[in-house]
């Protein structure tokens, strides 16, 4: 099973040759290429996700507007059609009233942070998967920590209830050593792993600074999960790249 997490880049057309329209056939070549199993987008605006929906033939692709009329980015998945299968999806806000659309923490940014969430069956397993995809915020460290508590105190309810394997994604806006990550060490019942330890950087700003990269997209699972191969995709053309991201793909095996 093929996972990949992405951050698209927000396009408001403010990256010039990188801009999302000069972007999007070398996307669609790589998907193509790769025909990953789960896609968890970030940063994606509706215009965005209408062309993947229109675009990545052979996908089913969900998701829902963080912004309380539920318009703005959205936490997109793209699902293979041939290869797995929609049982069950929701959005949850990363709040004190996570039902709330748009709702957010009292020290977060302007932006309110959604985590979708969907159960998933594949073709090669008898169990579903749970799958968790979200952005935390990017600038208040607290709203980080609060968010990802959050996040995992929801999937331990989860659990509970349906003790289904997790794959989480996301660009979670802190390095692994960070403070707002040591959440994940306070949950280990959820015997969560970061399949993506090997890789120095995800994010680079298209090296408009060198020395400005840090690694601060993931993919975590269960432990029943093993990493055959992770890598990131490093895709560019004339100057041209995927995204100011490196999408993170890990091939995985139960």
């Amino acid at each position: 099973m093929k996972v990949v997490s992405f951050n698209i880049r927000c396009d408001f057309q403010q990256d010039g040759d990188n801009s999302f329209i000069f972007r999007r056939p070398l996307i669609l070549e790589k998907i193509q290429q790769e025909k990953p199993d789960i896609i968890g987008f970030q940063e994606v605006l509706p215009h965005v996700h209408r062309w993947l929906q229109d675009n990545l033939t052979g996908y089913t692709v969900v998701g829902c507007g963080r912004e309380a009329d539920l318009t703005g980015e959205s936490m997109t998945i793209a699902i293979r059609n041939e290869t797995t299968q929609l049982i069950g999806l929701d959005t949850f806000w990363l709040s004190p009233t996570p039902l709330e659309p748009g709702s957010r923490y009292p020290d977060q940014s302007d932006c309110p942070r959604t985590c979708t969430r969907a159960i998933l069956l594949h073709q090669d397993s008898q169990t579903p998967i749970r799958f968790y995809n979200t952005h935390l915020d990017h600038i208040s460290s607290q709203a980080r920590l609060q968010g990802l508590t959050q996040l995992l105190c929801q999937m331990e309810r989860d659990t509970e209830r349906y003790p289904y394997p997790i794959l989480l994604t996301g660009d979670f806006n802190a390095v692994p050593d960070s403070p707002e990550m040591e959440p994940l060490k306070e949950h280990p019942n959820l015997m969560l792993q970061d399949v993506t330890t090997s890789l120095p950087f995800t994010f680079h700003n298209y090296f408009h600074t060198p020395d400005v990269t840090s690694k601060i997209d993931y993919i975590f699972v269960s432990s029943v999960f093993q990493a055959k191969q992770v890598c990131c995709w490093k895709e560019e053309k004339n100057g041209v790249y995927l995204s100011d991201h490196y999408p993170v793909c890990a091939e995985l095996t139960r």
